[in-house]
């Protein structure tokens, strides 16, 4: 049972950096390759206002969350709108965005390089035992999980049953059309990946409460959620929460039962054989 707890708790860490880069590839079709660096920043500002003003992580997210937001929408009007706008297809749309955001990444290391230094950052918060069925857990990623929860709830309502949401669904499956039935393409795609940045950030925000970091951490944070972006099934937020839980409790289950060197490649095995045998996603459904 505490291999599955672990597991769980693995899993929401992993939707936090997950659901994000879903909302900007599966909604708006931009593979953003600078996503981990968003979650590093997110987190070196929950430990920049712990450490020097004694703000809880938990209170600092509502201040991460609108600048994380504001700096997304700039960098997608200056720098993605363009390439949208000149894109044939959505083939060339998605090789563009690689390149760009591959290039923004580096930036993003160079100016957190500069900005934070080269050395590892962490800090001690609720960093408190809670025991749950037997088994003994930190209270931080038991908040974490929460968190999580909370956050891709509200995102699986909105898409689902909201008007801005289920325009940005339509923008997903057919762009073209959805501009004839009066759907504001360019703002709400805007909007999707503003969004999809301020939760990365949040997500960093809280996974910095358990996670030591440094500037160029962001890289694997990017592999992880594109692995499970692709799971779960591009632009399906309830098949990216399932993935990211089944590789939390099975990277859980590798470390406890077998040798937690393992865990890495135990991730790329269920990511390969998901890509064979259900390359459309776990709820995803074939072509005819």
């Amino acid at each position: 049972m505490d291999i599955l707890i672990t597991g769980l708790l693995l899993g929401g860490t992993y939707a936090l950096i997950a659901v994000g880069l879903n909302l900007q590839y599966g909604m708006v079709r931009i593979m953003n390759l600078a996503n981990g660096e968003l979650i590093v920043i997110g987190g070196f500002a929950a430990f920049w206002f712990q450490t020097a003003a004694s703000v809880s992580p938990l209170l600092t997210v509502f201040l991460v969350a609108p600048v994380a937001f504001a700096l997304n929408w700039l960098i997608y009007t200056v720098m993605l709108r363009p390439l949208v706008k000149r894109a044939k297809s959505r083939g060339q749309l998605e090789v563009d965005a690689i390149l760009t955001t591959f290039g923004l990444s580096f930036v993003a290391v160079g100016v957190m390089l500069a900005v934070f230094g080269g050395d590892y950052f962490s800090y001690s918060y609720l960093a408190r035992p809670v025991e749950l069925l037997g088994a003994t857990f930190g209270l931080n990623r038991i908040m974490a999980f929460l968190g999580a929860v909370v956050i891709c709830g509200a995102l699986y309502l909105w898409l689902n049953h909201s008007r801005p949401g289920l325009s940005i669904r339509a923008i997903a499956v057919a762009p073209q059309s959805a501009r004839l039935v009066g759907i504001d393409v360019q703002k709400l795609s805007a909007l999707a990946f503003a969004l999809g940045g301020a939760v990365t950030a949040v997500g960093g925000g809280l996974i910095s409460m358990f996670l030591t970091l440094d500037a160029s951490t962001g890289v694997m944070f990017t592999l992880k959620a594109l692995i499970i972006v692709i799971m779960g099934g591009v632009g399906d937020m309830r098949g990216t929460i399932v993935a990211a839980l089944a590789l939390g409790v099975l990277e859980s289950f590798v470390a406890s039962v077998l040798d937690p060197g393992l865990t890495l490649a135990a991730a790329y095995l269920l990511f390969l054989l998901v890509l064979l045998f259900r390359p459309q996603g776990l709820f995803g459904r074939g072509q005819a």
